[in-house]
Parts: structure tokens; sequence; C-alpha cells
């Protein structure tokens, strides 16, 4: 890993901490819009920037609102403690948990490597040879998107616009009657 990975690993799992061990809920909503950032980041060094471009608006800013949104409607807890009580045990089962997915770390390939199981499945080869044919589409990832994964796709359109009706409800708005 490059030193910039590993500044942005240690800002990720310092926002998570924080995120999780702030007694404030509205510092703990920064903190974790901080986090959802950082994530984003690391889509985008993974070289898949959609989803960090997804990650960044989702997950730090629609998020970040909602979260906002719900905490000016709740009462803020009595008491000066800046971090929450840790609960020991939780906190052994969740490095056990960690250091059990870190074993696997090994196995995956390198990032951008060529010879990774998806850059030489046949399928990926199939569609890099017919999405364009196949689909009429000038563009193999709309092709695969609207075209062989349809059904998966109209599947999170519709998590999307339920989100959005929760959201308008959330907010209280009747742009729908």
């Amino acid at each position: 890993m490059t030193p910039v990975e590993w500044a942005v690993l240690a800002f990720v799992l310092g926002a998570a901490l924080a995120t999780a061990l702030l007694r404030d809920v509205l510092a703990s909503i920064i903190a974790f819009a901080a986090y959802s950032l950082g994530i984003a980041v690391v889509w985008l060094l993974l070289r898949a920037p959609d989803v960090g471009l997804t990650e960044a608006a989702v997950g730090a800013g629609v998020t970040t609102v909602l979260f906002l949104l719900t905490i000016a409607k709740t009462v803020r807890p009595a008491g000066d403690d800046l971090f929450i009580d840790v609960d020991l045990t939780a906190v052994g089962v969740s490095g056990l948990l960690v250091a059990a997915l870190a074993t696997t770390l090994s196995a995956l390939p390198p990032v951008g490597s060529s010879s990774t199981p998806v850059a030489t499945s046949r399928v990926s080869n199939y569609y890099l040879e017919n999405a364009y044919t196949e689909t009429g589409v000038e563009n193999a990832v709309t092709a695969v998107l609207a075209a062989y994964r349809g059904f998966d796709t109209l599947g999170e359109a519709v998590v999307v616009f339920a989100a959005l009706i929760g959201l308008l409800v959330v907010l209280d708005r009747g742009v729908l009657a």
C-alpha cells in the first residue's frame, strides 16, 4: 500500500471509531459523514469512481441530511461525557470478526491486475465482444446495466424511488398528493 492509501485507511478507521464512540449525536453524524467521504476516496483508489461518487452523494450527502433532520426532532441526552461507555465483549467479538475477515485479504488479486478473475472470465469477454452488436448501445457499461442486467437495474431503480418516497414522507412534503 502507498502512504496515501495508509492515510486514507487511518482516516476511515478513525472516523468509524469516532462515529461509534462519540456520545454527542451531532458530532457522531459529522464523524459518519467524514467516514462516508473517506470510503468514497477508497472507492476512487480502487478505480471505481462511479461507486465513489454514489457513496459521496448518498452516504455523505443524503444520509447526513436525513440524520440531521432526525436529530432536529429529538431531545439531546443529559450528561457531559464526550464518549459512550464501551462494551468490551462487543469490542472483542468485533475484533474477532475483523481478524477472520482480514485472513481473506491475502487471497485477493492486486487492484487493477489484468489477471483477475473478472478480467479473464468468459462472461466479461462475452460482454465486451457482443454488447455493441446485440444491444445497439454505444457504451458497454450502459449495455450491461440496461440490457443484460435490466431486471437488476430495475430493482435498483425501485429501491431508489422507494427511498425518495420515504425521504418525502420524512420531510413531510406533499408533492405526490
